[in-house]
């Protein structure tokens, strides 16, 4: 059979590998969990070009159904932190319920320009603004975070009265092209898929910014990269490396926006052919922070609080890794 790309990778970055790294690598594995979306791309490259084990690390990328699913198993102690995409709202709410669990690594900021979020429709569908979805079957990501996003980015257009139905985000493009759904708030490569199977158009991107942050350039930091501070204090020394590694997959992801993109295939619902067409968020380190996104960052939190989904305020800044 004819090895395929994953295939070329992992054996490229297998033979890269120094003895020492090695018999790192032997140690038990790093277990990281992530939601399928495009802002992944840190961990998938991080695995795949070898990053991870170059530093000595046997980093397994773990695929859950939901953001909600890691935040459990991060809480669980059956992995050791998430990957940037995974909802900030649901690692919040597992730091509400068991404080001290984990250090935001790196968060990943999107907007209308850093495109993530969006309300996609199916292709020949007369609607033609979010505003016209008065009445209508919503879907959205599972979990509470796009859930609540996806009502509050509808009332902003005055629309009260949709219906908003969870679904999980591969079923998105399915859903929409079936006629079961009106539209979608959901999260890239989605709207990419879509439109490229000829079955969907977006409607509008960047909406969480727009509407709950209240500026289409405002950054809307709705995944984060952690790990669990058990993590921190059992094995300092391997989390450490794991943050540097981490840092340097995120780093080539900047350099390497297209290439980087071939790395969608295999843990998202879009493959290597397509992958070329998929935006990108931005990715934001833990030592890059500015005031204003700590601001906008809280500011996110600040609307759950006050949506009393998060059942008390929730500082940002303390949840932030310092090396």
């Amino acid at each position: 059979m004819t090895p395929t790309r994953r295939d070329v990778l992992l054996a490229g970055a297998a033979l890269a590998a120094s003895a020492a790294s090695k018999v790192r690598a032997a140690e038990e594995p790093i277990k990281i969990g992530f939601w399928p979306v495009a802002s992944g791309l840190p961990l998938f490259v991080g695995v795949e070009r070898g990053i991870f084990r170059e530093a000595g690390l046997n980093v397994e990328a773990t695929k859950f159904a939901s953001a909600q699913q890691v935040a459990e198993a991060m809480t669980a102690g059956r992995i050791q932190g998430s990957a940037n995409g995974t909802a900030s709202a649901a690692l919040a709410l597992a730091e509400i319920a068991s404080p001290g669990l984990f250090k935001i690594i790196c968060a990943n900021p999107s907007n209308h320009k850093l495109v993530l979020d969006e309300f996609v429709v199916g292709k020949d569908s007369p609607i033609k603004k979010i505003g016209e979805l008065a009445g209508k079957t919503v879907g959205s990501g599972p979990g509470i975070q796009n859930v609540t996003l996806a009502k509050i980015v509808l009332e902003k257009n005055g629309v009260t009265n949709a219906k908003v139905i969870e679904l999980p985000i591969g079923q998105h493009v399915a859903a929409l092209a079936a006629g079961q759904l009106d539209a979608v708030y959901t999260l890239e490569p989605t709207g990419t898929a879509g439109r490229l199977k000829g079955l969907t158009r977006v409607l509008e991107t960047g909406v969480i910014a727009s509407y709950a942050l209240g500026h289409p350039d405002a950054p809307w930091f709705g995944g984060s990269a952690s790990v669990t501070t058990a993590f921190m204090k059992e094995k300092p020394e391997q989390m450490k490396r794991y943050v540097a590694a981490y840092a340097k997959a995120v780093d080539w992801v900047r350099k390497n926006p297209d290439e980087s993109r071939t790395h969608l295939d295999g843990f998202t619902a879009i493959d290597e052919a397509l992958a070329k067409e998929v935006p990108l968020s931005g990715f934001t380190l833990y030592n890059e922070f500015t005031a204003s996104d700590i601001d906008y960052f809280q500011k996110f939190f600040d609307v759950f609080a006050e949506r009393k989904i998060f059942p008390r305020t929730l500082a940002v800044k303390p949840l932030l890794y310092t090396a």
